[in-house]
């Protein structure tokens, strides 16, 4: 698979102006699929240089909403996005179930029209409204990270029927996986139900999600993978519904944001070990994603220099507390995502992923790199 590198190289509002929720690991999937992106696709700004050489058999890719592409659909669950305006952003213009625009990258592993050929490109186990802890999915009704690692597991099973047992295990050892969650463990779960906060202080809770992402990791090292990316949190509390909810001030809560920044630190020193221990050769990588730093950068640093407007409220509805089932075809939308840092009340826009993606170039190079 050829690669695109990625330079933001100005505001082009054709390209931008539309409903944006293309996310961060859409920029990355592009980033795998595509030898380089053509100028007005929407997409990226402008086409982009070609990345480092590689041998990636497949995108396997697990978490929550960040990297969900319609797995939802097949639950009964709220936490769903398979309406308007959710989707006009991507090249069908039609509502997947999407939060960030996956489907037409990589396809949800519970799409049961899937066929072996797309089922060996890669998939997404993720669920939107998903988490570490145990407790956070059941809270949603959605797919835990143990389900999606069963998943996984059939995964291969279906590949080894096509392939057998020696190319099915070649075939994942070259695969990239991208793990990304931990909002909805803090947002939704810690700081809203009460439960674990009788259960643990914020530093236990920190490090029971840590200790929960490295047997995550060492089960998909099990199971064999070699090429894994785990994904830090965002600055919660600069997202637009936890300003709404719990802000006094109508600012980021620094406390809250600092609470992940915390939890980033020990989930990056814990990935960083478990690839000292694990990865023993060139091609064998475990790489934490730091999408913290950007992201604060263009919410807390100078919002304009990327010409944004508006990064306190998202682009959907009021902006205040719109995600998912209250973002929906009755929800008035601003005329310019591009000025928006968000496009809901939680998942940024299509401007600010790819700002995120772009600084996070060094780190997704090393990982897809023969070398």
């Amino acid at each position: 698979m050829p690669m695109i590198s990625g330079m933001f190289l100005g505001n082009n509002n054709n390209n931008m102006g539309r409903l944006s929720i293309i996310s961060f690991l859409s920029f990355f999937l592009l980033y795998l699929i595509h030898g380089s992106a053509q100028p007005g696709s929407g997409l990226i700004p402008t086409s982009v240089p070609k990345g480092p050489k590689n041998s990636v058999s497949a995108i396997l890719v697990f978490g929550d909403s960040t990297a969900d592409p319609g797995n939802n659909n097949y639950i009964t669950t709220p936490f769903k996005s398979n309406f308007a305006p959710y989707g006009k952003d991507f090249p069908s213009r039609m509502p997947t179930g999407s939060y960030a625009g996956l489907k037409e990258f990589v396809p949800a592993y519970l799409d049961t029209t899937l066929n072996v050929a797309e089922l060996m490109t890669g998939v997404s186990f993720a669920s939107a409204g998903s988490g570490y802890d145990p407790l956070t999915p059941r809270l949603s009704g959605v797919i835990p990270m143990s389900k999606q690692l069963e998943y996984f597991k059939e995964y291969i099973s279906k590949i080894e029927i096509v392939l057998g047992p020696e190319k099915t295990k070649e075939h994942i050892s070259k695969a990239v996986c991208i793990v990304s969650a931990v909002t909805n463990d803090f947002v939704v779960n810690y700081f809203t139900v009460p439960v674990r906060r009788k259960m643990y202080t914020i530093a236990q809770y920190q490090q029971f999600l840590v200790e929960n992402v490295h047997q995550f990791v060492q089960s998909l090292w099990e199971l064999g993978v070699r090429k894994i990316a785990v994904s830090g949190g965002p600055p919660i509390g600069c997202l637009p519904v936890v300003i709404t909810l719990k802000s006094n001030s109508g600012g980021c809560i620094d406390s809250l944001s600092a609470v992940v920044q915390d939890y980033n630190k020990l989930l990056q020193e814990d990935i960083q070990a478990l690839h000292h221990t694990l990865a023993n050769n060139k091609t064998s990588k475990i790489v934490y994603i730091d999408t913290y730093t950007p992201l604060t950068d263009i919410l807390k640093g100078l919002p304009s220099k990327y010409g944004f407007e508006e990064v306190r409220r998202g682009c959907c509805g009021t902006g205040y507390v719109e995600a998912s089932f209250l973002c929906n075809p009755s929800s008035p939308v601003c005329h310019d995502p591009s000025k928006y840092a968000f496009w809901d009340s939680i998942h940024p826009t299509e401007m600010a992923y790819f700002l995120i993606f772009r600084s996070c170039l060094p780190a997704i190079d090393y990982i897809i790199s023969d070398y």
